[in-house]
Order: structure tokens, then sequence, then C-alpha cells
């Protein structure tokens, strides 16, 4: 009876894969009273903590080089206000500067809690997500402190954001409290992201034309004394502006341009048809009732049947670009892929 030989063994790796140089984020402005607690707060893992000094009238910058003892920490100053999409272009592109792999935006005003960072980061590291938000809205017990209005407002930004971004699984677009992996950040167009109370919802739909994958990161919603400068009632009107912008900007994109699927075909053919039938159906209305005669069977028909099917045409395309969002993230796409060689 033969033996089977014996294989040598193997020994174990010691060679470590080594971990995420990861970098934090904080614009600010008017934050002096609260920086510096927040700044102890960011785990030790964290190897570089960008303060990004947004022509803050308090000095910031300067206070925090003053008081804050962390060696962590660099000030980086803009030299005008650009609000905080212009402060954390500038903290993105200083964070580019350091080669990390991750970058954590994190508020000054202390709403947002550096212990749950991990959290945020976790996916970027398994390769599960490009890009994490905050949700203050996954569990319900999270809203009990949030203001009525704000709850409403948010409510209505999310589902403007959702149709701009094509992001639909997403809640709560405005959270400020992010982390990005350094793939996604460098195929953004930075010097062409909305720089104030827009940013966040121009990055996801940036993000989306570079096919990023976005997760929703659970967290509570934090309310002491401190005051919301986004008003709902001033922003409403130019958000909505904005996501329909970018709403047409991404269908065209998305279905023109990039690809021309099934879902384009649907919509070239159901608008006009449910124009047709909504502007045909309201003139013979109005004509009706200036002859005081009832219309049609044969005219109700012409004008219901477009109508039906158009919308019927469009919600199959809706339907399609609910499921079209990307699956793999970028990080992903960008590894080398190790093949084994033909024999």
């Amino acid at each position: 009876m033969e033996v089977a030989p014996k294989l040598p063994r193997s020994e174990p790796r010691t060679d470590k894969i080594p971990s995420p140089r990861i970098a934090v984020v904080i614009p600010c402005y008017r934050v002096r009273d609260k920086i510096l607690s927040v700044i102890e707060r960011i785990p030790e893992n964290v190897e570089s903590i960008i303060c990004v000094d947004d022509s803050c009238p308090e000095g910031s910058g300067d206070f925090i080089e003053a008081e804050c003892t962390d060696p962590r920490v660099a000030v980086v100053r803009n030299p005008q206000n650009l609000g905080v999409g212009g402060a954390m272009i500038t903290g993105y592109q200083a964070a580019l500067a350091q080669h990390v792999d991750i970058v954590v935006k994190i508020d000054g005003d202390g709403q947002m809690d550096p212990a749950i960072l991990p959290d945020f980061v976790e996916p970027l590291i398994t390769g599960l997500a490009d890009y994490t938000k905050g949700n203050r809205f996954f569990w319900s017990k999270s809203t009990r402190g949030m203001p009525v209005l704000r709850l409403i407002g948010n409510a209505g930004l999310s589902f403007l954001t959702k149709a701009s971004s094509g992001y639909w699984r997403i809640m709560d677009p405005t959270n400020g409290y992010t982390a990005i992996h350094s793939v996604a950040l460098r195929a953004l167009p930075l010097d062409r992201l909305a720089n104030r109370y827009f940013f966040e919802s121009d990055m996801l739909f940036r993000l989306y034309n570079a096919r990023a994958v976005v997760l929703d990161i659970p967290m509570d919603a934090r309310y002491s004394d401190e005051k919301s400068s986004l008003a709902i009632h001033r922003v409403l009107l130019p958000f909505l502006l904005l996501n329909l912008r970018n709403l047409g900007k991404r269908f065209i994109y998305s279905y023109f341009v990039r690809d021309f699927n099934i879902a384009s075909v649907m919509a070239i053919v159901g608008l006009p048809l449910l124009i047709f039938g909504v502007i045909f159906g309201a003139a013979e209305w109005i004509e009706s009732n200036r002859l005081g005669t009832t219309a049609s069977a044969g005219t109700v028909m012409v004008a219901a049947l477009p109508i039906i099917v158009g919308l019927q045409l469009i919600l199959s395309a809706l339907s399609f670009d609910l499921n079209n969002q990307p699956q793999i993230a970028l990080q992903n796409l960008s590894r080398p892929k190790i093949l084994p060689r033909p024999k």
C-alpha cells in the first residue's frame, strides 16, 4: 500500500496587511468654543487631523494652533469664506496631498460624535462601499429631539436628492458626517462641487456619475445649544432648482451618453405621450366648456390613452432607475487582479 507523501508544512504568515491611513477634515467657522473638545475625542488610529479655517471671524485657526497640543493637527486657511463645501474642498485637497486612504468629515460644532468614526470607516476598509454618510432617521428614537420643521424639511430634501443623485436607498442627504475612500475622492471633479449648503447633495450626484457605492450609517441626532444656520424656508427653492438641474444632467448622461437601454426607450416614448395627452385633453376640455358641449368618447380616449400609457412607461423607467444603483465599489475595480498563470 502506497503511503501518501508528507507535504511540507507552510509557515504562518508574519507580514501584516497595512492599516489604512485615515485623515479627518474639520471645517471651522464659528466653532472656537467647541473645536478643542471635538479634536480631543477623535480616535487614536486617525493619522491626520486637518482643520480648515474658512476665514472664521473668531480666528479658529490661530486659536487651534495656540491651544491644541495634538501633533496630528494641521491648520489650513481659506483667504475668504467659501462655505462648508469650499472648506471641505480645501481639506480634501490637503488630505490627498498626504496620500491618505480614507478621509472623514466631522463638523467642529460638537453635533457629531467622533467615537462612532469606526462605523463610517469599516465599510470602506472592507471594500463594501466607497462613501459612507450618516443617517439620523434610521432609528425612530434618534429623531425624538429633532425639531418637527427639520424633520419635514429633511424628508422633502431627501426625496429631491434621491431623484437627482440616483441613490434611491439613502436618507438624510444633508448629513455632514461622511467618509470617503481616496479612490472615489480622486474620481470627483473637486473644482466643480457646490461650495455651500448644497455641497453634500452635489457630492452624491458626482459620486453617482463616478459609479461609486454609497452606504448610510445609522447615527443618533445630537442637539445642544447650537443653532443651525440652514434655514429650510430659505434653501428649499434653491435646493429644488439645483436638484432638478442635477436630475436632468444625470438622466441625459446615464441614459443617453454613457448608456442607452430600455429605460431610455421608455422615457423617449412615455414622456411625449404623457405631454400630448395632458395638452390635448386640457385643450379639448376648455373648448367643450366654451361651447357648452360634452366631449365625445373618442376624444376622451385620445386624451386618456396617451396619458395612461405614457405614465406607465415613465413609471417603468423609474423602476429601472431604482435598480440601477452602483453595486461594486470603485476601490475594488481599481485593485489589480491576481490571476493564475495558464498551464
